[in-house]
């Protein structure tokens, strides 16, 4: 853990460096690229606004990452489960994937209003897909070995399913939700570009608007930071499920 800690300050402090180099050699005006320190001041004096911003989008991605991975969770069981379901379900599915969500951000503003709910939608639709897809293939793909053994103990489908299937698919559904922690506050912040009055979104275009560069990094950078801790916090959250099920 120490170890890890260690690594992270390293790569963040050789990026940091990267940055200032950068800013200092090409002799970059402050409104092109602001140094880090720029930043840094920039988020010291504006802490209490980009907080406020930044737990309107953390709300946004939670409710974003938990409705669209129950739906994902729900949607991969019922096609593991029914043919018709996989039939019917599962070209509408692919069908989503030609039309780019990015695109459908306008639509539900101008349906779901400038709130929270056309957000979260963005969150839910951008994460959809790869946790069922994910879990699905991990169902689909359950050890010959085990379905066998539990043909001949007589175990029902359901017994099949629950004690068999969705365990050995876990590592699958657990990849699919490492990627919605990442994803689902990318969903969030073009529903926010599109059409908001609250959120890091919102506040980094309106920054830019303002030519306050520095400001707008900072949000950023705040974003980023958010981003990163979800994936950690779910990729713990999964790993732990996991070990306790398979």
């Amino acid at each position: 853990m120490a170890a890890r800690i260690l690594n992270c300050l390293f790569v963040t402090a050789v990026l940091l460096g990267l940055w200032q180099a950068l800013v200092t050699l090409a002799d970059l005006p402050p409104f092109i690229l602001p140094g880090p320190g720029r930043v840094a001041q920039a988020l010291w004096t504006n802490a209490g606004l980009i907080g406020w911003h930044a737990l309107v989008t953390f709300s946004e991605v939670l409710a974003g990452l938990v409705l669209g991975s129950a739906l994902g969770i729900v949607t991969a069981l019922q096609l593991a489960t029914s043919g018709l379901a996989r039939r019917l379900i599962r070209p509408a599915l692919v069908l989503t994937q030609a039309l780019p969500v990015f695109a459908l951000a306008p639509i539900l503003t101008l349906w779901l209003g400038y709130g929270l709910w056309s957000k979260v939608l963005m969150a839910v639709l951008i994460i959809y897909f790869p946790v069922t897809s994910a879990f699905f293939d991990g169902l689909m793909q359950t050890p010959r070995g085990y379905l066998d053994l539990a043909q001949t103990m007589q175990a029902t489908p359901r017994q099949r399913l629950w004690r068999i299937r969705v365990p050995a698919a876990l590592p699958g559904l657990a990849s699919g939700l490492r990627l919605a922690a990442v994803y689902a506050p990318i969903g969030a912040v073009i529903g926010e570009w599109v059409g908001a009055s609250n959120g890091l979104g919102y506040l980094m275009l309106l920054a830019n608007g303002r030519a306050k560069i520095d400001l707008m990094f900072a949000a950023l950078v705040v974003l980023a930071c958010l981003t990163l801790a979800l994936h950690v916090l779910v990729s713990r959250a999964c790993d732990r499920l996991t070990a306790r099920m398979v």
